[in-house]
Formats: structure tokens, C-alpha cells, sequence
């Protein structure tokens, strides 16, 4: 414990600063307390680098001329309390305070700056949002059972905070409008087309089911245009007749442009349905139709590729991947069925002929509808609004009570009521007005959170019946074994790890992996990969979430879910084929983890080399929730760095470039990290020499921890700093449930969530629950 100094310079100088103020009365004295409790603790482990005249970082503590207005300058203590909390500062090589000091400035940072009261956390304001396009894409599959490609139509969200929920950035201009308007249209039609009330009988038969002739274990999901073969598969029919087949396909593999070719033939109970030649085409779904007279039982579908023109030397080869077979049939009328929009629109099948009862099911049809669209109590002035547009189309030449059903769901898909997530309270304009949100908003709340979606029809009676609050936990473990409830890992995942970039991050694979062409490259680094990792860094996620895990297993897993593919792409012998399962690494302890997957290693990866600045900053942003701030303007880039050694090694690279002043201070919170991954490639792979030279991955965090290498480090991050990553993923998880990023305000909330962890040994599954319960999430108050 260091010794204080009790006439130094310093405190004098903080002592005249508060100039009239030690003359009058102590109980009112609002800079008594800083200058008795709060000074002489700055002055032991503060100032010698932050003030009388020493501003290391632009960070001066002494430098204010008002201290009223000093004490309230919440960015300054923000500062303070944030370092402080994290144990960036005091730099790990100078005198720490005990744990009773720390505890002692937190707390006055908090209460006399922050003016918290853990007893009543403030839940902050939600701006009303819209629904973005991932929700919108949910939203009509679950109302209508409607497959709606939001991405080919609206443009991308945009994000704040990290997430694409927030709803400070979504944003209505007119010409998303126009197309909320179209849209709404394009999606009644795809729900209720012409003849849905007798539509001819529409079978769909996945892709998977295809399998090669000569090869069984071969399926339809990566086939080369290199290679000539027959798939087949048998599926049974109901009658005998004339039926349309439909095979949807999408190309694959080059990033560019090439001259590969081959020929498609696909026919179905030996009837040709068609062929095409195939060539380099982006199109998402890509179509191959035509009629075949098929019998009723088992009928064999076959489809061949025969290989075409070969690519030109250096462009990459093309695969075709069978998305799904569509069948419909048989074409003469002979059977009917509802489709699928019209089976959950028309509860009772088709309407009476009696007006009356008409107008009573159209109010049935309505209600049940507006109740999940719109997500608040039915409004009997609003129903009947829309029956009026029932009516009115169904009045008009040529049109039916369908069509009139149609415009009045049309209608309710353009209503802000749908679009936006409004919560309603008393005093909007209050920002000292605190309440609950009602039940129905705690129930949209709790199903965007966890589906991305509307909520479901026990939701919603819940709310009704007011007993939601009340049974929140059983709720919660309903929804979460719902398989709606993937949305929130590849959502959530998606954007806070950015496992949703990994199929797009520009890697130059050829560069990376030293070869001479991207042909070349391609047969070492497999296109699928891509979507391989993806997957792995979700099941890892999913696994700890349902399985009641602790959050550092994201960390220092032994174990993860590969392919065949991925575990040899990885050096890891004894897995095969294209299911992925749990994979014991103990004989790798190089695997296992977040900071050693695919995903993460690409995606903070330049497009021919390794960035331990990126990896770094990944880490400290992302799982402790300590990121530095911006580099300042005109940071000279690392490779200028390599000029001054031939060949030099990352590391040394990097010792270069932060000798210089400006660089010095973030790089020693970000370089160790990211040199401690240096084991892994730009395409993660695992090497232990750069350049003829072995790889040194050894370290000191700027919290004092060292590690060899990536297992120790993982260990440390996962054991010495576990209470970095319980607050980090708290405060990310609850920006994502909420829909705004965190505020100082907050920091009681994630205290709470951080000792909730720390009570039920990290389960992530606990820290949803804590979420679900806590003020933010349940209440709200006015913007001010």
C-alpha cells in the first residue's frame, strides 16, 4: 500500500480548487466528500500520470475550473469508473488500491456522479422501432406460413451498438414505405393465390434425399461441373396423372466470373422434365420446371450433370447445389386441397353463402389476425374498419369474399400498428415517469427477443389474462425449446461474434495459402468452409445456452461441432461425413473455443494476412468489454513496418509500429491478444512458423496476466478476467433484448446481471432469465 503524502503539491492543488467551498457548512459542502474521501485516493494512484500538467492519453484529472461542473461531468468519471472497474488503470506495473479503495471510488462515482439507486434502476428509453427485415421475414412466415425473401427486397438495416434492432437507427423513409406498401400485396398473393380454396395438391421433397448412383454417400448439396454422375431419388405420388416438377438449384464456388460449364438433365418417372447448360450464375434460387404423366405409388426422380467446357487456367471451378423438388399434381382436378396461406387465414375452411354469417366470419377471420399482427387488445373500431373493405371488395365485378380478405390483411401489413413496435405509457414526454409496460408490450418484447417474431396465441392470452408476469420463467423455457428459438442464436451470434460475415469477409485464399491460382486454392480452402464455421461457432453457443453451460466454456471449450470437412480443413483426424457432431479436442489444445474457430479468426483477418490489431480489438470489444478508442488520423499502415526487415515476422512487424509515441497506448491493450492468436492463419489454420522463423505467442495483458500461448491465454481470459466476460456478454446480451445500447444508468442493471451470473455459475440460459426479469426489459420511461 503506497504511502500518502498528506502536504503534496497535488492535493494542494485540489484543495484550492475547491476555493469557498471548505468555508461553509460540511453537510452541504457537495465537494467535502471528494475532497476528504475521493482526492487523496487520486492522489496516490492518479495524478502522477494525469495531472499537473501530465495528461497521458489527453486524460487530465486536474484541468477543470468549475468543480460543481467537474463532479457532475459524467463522460470524465465514466472514464474512471470504467478503467477503474476493469483494472486497466492503474497500469498493472505501478501501486494498485486494495479492494476496499477501489470499492470506495466506484461507489462515490456512482452515487454522487452517476446519482444511481440499485434499489430502483433506471430502465432507460426505447425510441419506437420498427420491425427490421429479419423480423419482418419472420413475422409473415408465422401469420401467414409466407417464404419471403425480405433481403431481395428491402434495402439492409442499419446498426447501432452492433445489433440491427436498435431503434435509434431504424428509420423510415418514403421509398422503404412504397415498399412496405408492395410488399404487403406480394405477400397476401404468395399467402392466398387465385384458386387457394381448391389448389391443386403441392408436395415438396427436400434435396437431401437425392443420392448418386455409383456413390451413396454422395448427396445433391456440392456437385462439380467436373465430374459426370446420375442422382436419384424415389418419392411416392397419390394418383395417377400429369404433373409439374419443379427442381430449384443455385451455383456455387467461383467468386468471379468463369467459363465452366456443364449440362443439367432432369427427369422424373422417365419423363424428361427439362435441361439446361449451366454456367456462372448469382442468382439465389434458380429454377427448372416442366410436365411429366406420372403413376400413382413410387416414382423415380433422376437428375445427371454432364460436364461442359472446361475453366480457363487460374479461374475457379463451379458446383451445383439442389436446393429442393416441388411437386404438383395431379393437374387434372381430380384432387384438391387448401393451400397452406388459406388453411391459416380461413379457420373454417370457405366462407357461407348466408350475408350474415359471411360478416360474422370475416369478424372471426379479422380478429384472430389483427390480435398477432398488431399485438395489443382488439380494437372493435379497427375490425370494423377492416370489414368494411371486406365488403366493399367483395362487392366489386369479378372479385369474391377471398379477395376482400386479402385487401383487409394487405391493409393491416402496411399499418404502423404492424411495422412498429409501440409501447404506450401514461407520460411519454416524463422522463421522470417510471411504469411497467403492459403485458402485451412485455409479451412483443419477450418474443422479438427470443424468435425475432410476433408472439404466439399463449402469449398473447397470457397478457390478456394479465398472468404473464407471473409466469415468465415457465415461459421462457417454453420459448427456448421452441425451434423458433434458433433465430436468436444465428441473429444474436450473427452480429455480436459476426459469424454472419464469415460467408462474405474478402480472404484471398491463393495469397494466404501461397499458391498460384484460385483453382488451387479453392481445393484447399472448400467454398462450404465458409458456411462450416458459421455453424460451428453457433452450435457452440447453442450447446452452452440449452445445456445450462458457464459463458467461459465460449472461451475455453475442449471440445466443438465439426464436419468431416471442417476437422481436416482444422488437422483433426477421426471425423468424416457431412453431419456435424461434438468433438473432443483434449488432444488439441490448440482447438476449442471462440478465439481458435474459423469464424473469428477470419473475420478479424485482413484479405492476404493476419491482423493481431483486429483479433485484438475483437476480444477487448467483444468478451471483456474493454475497447480502446479510435486511432487517431494518419496512423502510418503496418506494412510500412515490414520495410525496415525483409521478411520480417507479425510481431516484429508490430514491435515497429508501436514503437512510435501515437501507437504506444492502445496497442498495449490490443497486441498482446492478438499476437497470442498468431498460431492461426488468415484462414485459420493452425501454423507455428512465419517465415522460416518459430512463431513467439507469448504475453502480458495490460492487466498484468501472462500467458505462453493460445491455451493459456485462453485460460486466463476465461478465469482471471470471467467477470469481464459476464459483464460484456450481459451488456451485449441485453442491447440486443432491448433494442438500445447501454448508458451509465445502466450500470446497476449489469451489476445485478454480473452477480446473477456469478450465482448460478455463469449458465447462460440463468442470464436470459435475468434479462427477461430485469428493469429494463420490464419497464420504461418517458424520453424528457
Amino acid at each position: 500500500m503506497p504511502s500518502h503524502r498528506s502536504t503534496s503539491p497535488r492535493l494542494l492543488k485540489g484543495l484550492s480548487i475547491l476555493g469557498g467551498f471548505l468555508a461553509g457548512p460540511a453537510a452541504a459542502d457537495p465537494g467535502e466528500d471528494y475532497r476528504k474521501r475521493i482526492v487523496p485516493l487520486l492522489e496516490s494512484y492518479c495524478f502522477d500520470c494525469h495531472a499537473d500538467g501530465a495528461k497521458k492519453g489527453g486524460f487530465s484529472m486536474d484541468s477543470h475550473e468549475d468543480l460543481n461542473r467537474h463532479l457532475s461531468d459524467r463522460k470524465h468519471w465514466g472514464a474512471v469508473w470504467h478503467n477503474l472497474r476493469s483494472q486497466i488503470m492503474p497500469p498493472s506495473d505501478k501501486d494498485q488500491p486494495t479492494v476496499e479503495e477501489k470499492r470506495e471510488l466506484l461507489s462515490w462515482i456512482e452515487k454522487q456522479v452517476f446519482k444511481l439507486d440499485p434499489n430502483q434502476p433506471d430502465p432507460g428509453r426505447v425510441t419506437i422501432r420498427r420491425l427490421n427485415r429479419t423480423e419482418y421475414r419472420n413475422a409473415v412466415f408465422d401469420l401467414l406460413g409466407v417464404e419471403y425473401d425480405t433481403t431481395e427486397v428491402f434495402p439492409p438495416d442499419d446498426t447501432g451498438y452492433g445489433f440491427d434492432n436498435i431503434g435509434d437507427v431504424l428509420t423510415l423513409s418514403p421509398l422503404l414505405m412504397e415498399k412496405y406498401l408492395s410488399a404487403a400485396h406480394e405477400v397476401v398473393d404468395l399467402a392466398l393465390p387465385k384458386g387457394a380454396d381448391a389448389q391443386v395438391p403441392r408436395r415438396e421433397i427436400s434435396a437431401n434425399l437425392f443420392r448418386s448412383t455409383d456413390d451413396p454417400a454422395t448427396d445433391s448439396s456440392w456437385l462439380p461441373f467436373s465430374k459426370r454422375q446420375t442422382l436419384s431419388l424415389q418419392h411416392d405420388l397419390p394418383a395417377d396423372g400429369e404433373y409439374l416438377v419443379k427442381l430449384e438449384y443455385s451455383i456455387h464456388g467461383a467468386t468471379e466470373a468463369t467459363t465452366d460449364e456443364a449440362r443439367l438433365e432432369f427427369s422424373a418417372g422417365g419423363s424428361s422434365i427439362g435441361s439446361v447448360t449451366l454456367g456462372w450464375d448469382q442468382r439465389r434460387v434458380i429454377e427448372l420446371s416442366g410436365k411429366a404423366k406420372l403413376g400413382k405409388g413410387p416414382q423415380s426422380m433422376e437428375l445427371g450433370i454432364l460436364p461442359g467446357k472446361r475453366p480457363h487456367e487460374g479461374e475457379e471451378e463451379l458446383f451445383l447445389r439442389i436446393r429442393r423438388v416441388i411437386v404438383q399434381g395431379p393437374l387434372g382436378g381430380t384432387m384438391r386441397e387448401y393451400a397452406k396461406g388459406y388453411r391459416m387465414i380461413f379457420p373454417d375452411g370457405p366462407p357461407p353463402d348466408d350475408a350474415k354469417a359471411r360478416e360474422r366470419y370475416a369478424r372471426k377471420i379479422m380478429r384472430g389476425f389483427v390480435s398477432r399482427a398488431f399485438r395489443k387488445p382488439l380494437d372493435e373500431a379497427t375490425i370494423d374498419r377492416l370489414l368494411k373493405i371486406v365488403r366493399e371488395v367483395d362487392a366489386e365485378p369479378g372479385a369474391d369474399f377471398q379477395d376482400g380478405i386479402k385487401e383487409a390483411i394487405a391493409a393491416c401489413l402496411s399499418s404502423p400498428r404492424f411495422l412498429f413496435r409501440v409501447e404506450m405509457q401514461p407520460e411519454p414526454d416524463n422522463p421522470a415517469k417510471v411504469v411497467p409496460l403492459d403485458e402485451y408490450s412485455l409479451a412483443s418484447r419477450l418474443s422479438f427477443f427470443l424468435w425475432g417474431s410476433l408472439p404466439d396465441d399463449e402469449l398473447l392470452s397470457l397478457a390478456f389474462r394479465k398472468e404473464l408476469r407471473s409466469n415468465l420463467r415457465q415461459q421462457v423455457d417454453r420459448m427456448l425449446a421452441d425451434p423458433r428459438s434458433a433465430r436468436l442464436v444465428s441473429s444474436f451470434v450473427g452480429q455480436w461474434l459476426q459469424a454472419r460475415d464469415v460467408g462474405t469477409v474478402p480472404v484471398s485464399a491463393k495469397d494466404i495459402l501461397g499458391l498460384s491460382s484460385n483453382r488451387e486454392a479453392a481445393r484447399v480452402f472448400d467454398p462450404r468452409l465458409r458456411d462450416d464455421m458459421r455453424r460451428e461457432t453457433e452450435m457452440l453457443f447453442d450447446h452452452i445456452l440449452r445445456s445450462g453451460r458457464p459463458l467461459e466454456e465460449l472461451i475455453s471449450a475442449r471440445y466443438s461441432f465439426l464436419n468431416g470437412r471442417l476437422a481436416r480443413f482444422y488437422g483433426i483426424a477421426g471425423v468424416e461425413g457431412e453431419a456435424f457432431r461434438a468433438v473432443d479436442l483434449t488432444e488439441h489444445p490448440e482447438r476449442g473455443g471462440l478465439l481458435t474457430q474459423g469464424t473469428v479468426l477470419m473475420v478479424t483477418s485482413n484479405p492476404t494476412r493476419t491482423s493481431p490489431v483486429k483479433r485484438g480489438l475483437f476480444v477487448l470489444d467483444n468478451l471483456l468489454g474493454t475497447p480502446p478508442p479510435p486511432a487517431p488520423p494518419g496512423i502510418p499502415p503496418l506494412e510500412d513496418a515490414a520495410k525496415e526487415g525483409a521478411r520480417a515476422t507479425m510481431r516484429e512487424m508490430m514491435e515497429v509500429h508501436r514503437s512510435k509515441p501515437e501507437c504506444r497506448g492502445c496497442h498495449a491493450r490490443m497486441d498482446p491478444i492478438g499476437l497470442g492468436m498468431e498460431n492461426f492463419d488468415a484462414l485459420g489454420r493452425y501454423r507455428s512458423t512465419e517465415h522460416g522463423k518459430p512463431i513467439d505467442t507469448s504475453g502480458r495483458l495490460v492487466t498484468g496476466e501472462s500467458f505462453a500461448d493460445i491455451a493459456t491465454l485462453k485460460s486466463v481470459l476465461a478465469t482471471d478476467r470471467r467477470r469481464d466476460l459476464y459483464r460484456c456478454v450481459s451488456e451485449k446480451l441485453l442491447t440486443f433484448a432491448i433494442g438500445r445500447g447501454m448508458e451509465y444508468y445502466d450500470a446497476t442493471t449489469i451489476d445485478q446481471l454480473t452477480r446473477h451470473l456469478d450465482n448460478h455459475r455463469g449458465s447462460l440460459r440463468e442470464l436470459i432469465q435475468a434479462i427477461v426479469e430485469c428493469a429494463p426489459f420490464q419497464k420504461r420511461r418517458g424520453d424528457g
